[in-house]
């Protein structure tokens, strides 16, 4: 359920939701905060989406006031409690001492107050809480005035926060990007410390891959990828991006304004501008073009210039770097555990990003492209196209202008035709199948299947020859 919560004056207006639930806390003798996510929000004049509650009652105390509750992660104090059909995390206040393995506290004790719970937390944003009982705000660490001047700021030591659990510089980062914030200098610092980046390379790669998939999403994924590339946190997990830094694309075409690795970043931009919150869309606009480091070219020729002079001329060409892309691709988000759904989807994409459609294209050939490219991929084929073209020159593409957005829009057209006509795309549209071959005579096995796939290729280029007598006949003279 989203909220809008407001001020008043100093305190904050508490919803009915929340204000019901407090009761039950209150009868029981208990307090009840919010904490976390939702507070941020209502400083930053957001809606809030997710309740989380901190209290000074323990799980078991809350397991008997409300009636339905599941210990999600009772061995760290917390319980998620159904509460007038929302789900709320609640969880007891506590301090934490020890993250031998970077992520986890070596022991958990409950807290007697609600500043205390706040101290154990990553950035002063996040360190803020709501008395539920009459909206006032504990705030011990100037949380409300880091978030008013748009920084982040560590609770405490910075370095000590950081060395607590490695997965919080890279949450640094992403809620920088995410909510256009800048991270204070001291706190910024010990992101490029080897100490550091050792204690983030501890990390689960799932939960690197959480947070990556986060920084995807958000409005303008460059500004969280160059921290992560500056502070050297994404050579942990994505090396293969460090040769693209510096690849140079550009030559007397003028066809690319940045090197490999700001256009790939900012085609993850043009992602989120045309594809919306696909995050295979993004993936692949991140990763479209990781395969031209290796199979860059440069070649040079003598041409005449105005003068009629003779002068040297280079040209770039990265040949088949869709095909090195696509292994690469696949490569790394097998190991950053991607679902198998998700790696076939991207590397798809990455594969297949490259077409270059004429309008002297015939049908046969457009119905060829739909077979080879997979007609539900197209739409997000043609946003992933959109995207590579604002990473040119890191600006929305000129709808009205552009020949390449004309050709795109014929393209989309035709295969529009394509659909509405009903054409065999694959075997099984059409109007024969093995069974019928074999009533002919044709024997099942690989010479049935070569003769199905030849029926397949004639009806491509004759949408017409698709009826069973036509393809029987065919059939008898190719056997």
């Amino acid at each position: 359920m989203k909220i809008t919560m407001t001020m008043i004056k100093s305190k904050i207006r508490i919803p009915e939701k929340l204000k019901k639930i407090n009761q039950v806390f209150e009868e029981h003798g208990f307090s009840a905060y919010l904490v976390g996510g939702a507070v941020r929000d209502i400083f930053l004049n957001k809606e809030a989406s997710d309740w989380d509650l901190a209290t000074n009652a323990t799980p078991q105390d809350v397991m008997k006031m409300f009636k339905f509750v599941v210990p999600t992660g009772i061995e760290h104090g917390t319980v998620t409690v159904h509460f007038m059909k929302e789900e709320i995390e609640v969880t007891t206040f506590r301090t934490e001492s020890g993250y031998s393995d970077g992520r986890h506290p070596d022991s958990i004790n409950y807290a007697a107050t609600i500043e205390e719970d706040l101290s154990r937390r990553d950035f002063t944003m996040n360190a803020i809480a709501v008395n539920l009982a009459d909206g006032s705000v504990v705030d011990p660490f100037n949380g409300r005035s880091d978030i008013k001047n748009k920084t982040i700021r560590t609770v405490g030591s910075a370095h000590e926060r950081f060395m607590e659990d490695g997965l919080r510089p890279i949450r640094a980062i992403r809620f920088a990007g995410r909510l256009g914030f800048s991270i204070e200098n001291s706190t910024y610092k010990e992101l490029f410390k080897e100490e550091i980046h050792k204690k983030t390379a501890s990390i689960s790669i799932e939960r690197f891959r959480d947070e990556f998939e986060k920084i995807l999403l958000t409005e303008k994924p460059s500004a969280a990828l160059k921290m992560l590339e500056e502070t050297g946190i994404l050579n942990i997990f994505i090396p293969e991006f460090k040769i693209c830094r510096g690849c140079i694309q550009s030559d007397y075409r003028a066809f690319h304004k940045f090197d490999v690795l700001d256009h790939l970043f900012y085609a993850c931009d043009g992602a989120a501008e045309y594809a919306g919150k696909k995050l295979n869309v993004r993936l692949a606009a991140l990763f479209h073009d990781i395969g031209k480091p290796e199979s860059k070219k440069i070649s040079s020729q003598q041409v005449l210039n105005e003068n009629g002079e003779k002068t040297e001329i280079q040209t770039i060409t990265f040949y088949n770097h869709e095909a090195a892309g696509e292994k690469i691709t696949r490569r790394i988000m097998t190991r950053l555990k991607f679902s198998n759904e998700m790696i076939d989807s991207v590397c798809h994409l990455v594969k297949e990003h490259m077409f270059h459609y004429e309008s002297s294209w015939s049908d046969a050939a457009v119905r060829r492209f739909i077979i080879r490219a997979r007609l539900e991929c197209m739409e997000d084929l043609f946003d992933l196209r959109m995207a590579d073209m604002y990473g040119m020159y890191n600006q929305p593409v000129d709808m009205k202008y552009s020949e390449s957005i004309r050709l795109l829009c014929e393209l989309k057209d035709r295969i529009e035709n394509v659909k509405s006509e009903k054409n065999a795309l694959s075997l099984k549209d059409l109007a024969v199948n093995g069974r019928d071959l074999m009533s002919i005579g044709i024997p099942a096995g690989k010479e049935l299947g070569r003769i199905l796939n030849g029926l397949l290729e004639c009806v491509i280029e004759d949408p017409l020859m698709n009826t069973k007598d036509k393809l029987l006949e065919v059939a008898e003279k190719i056997r």
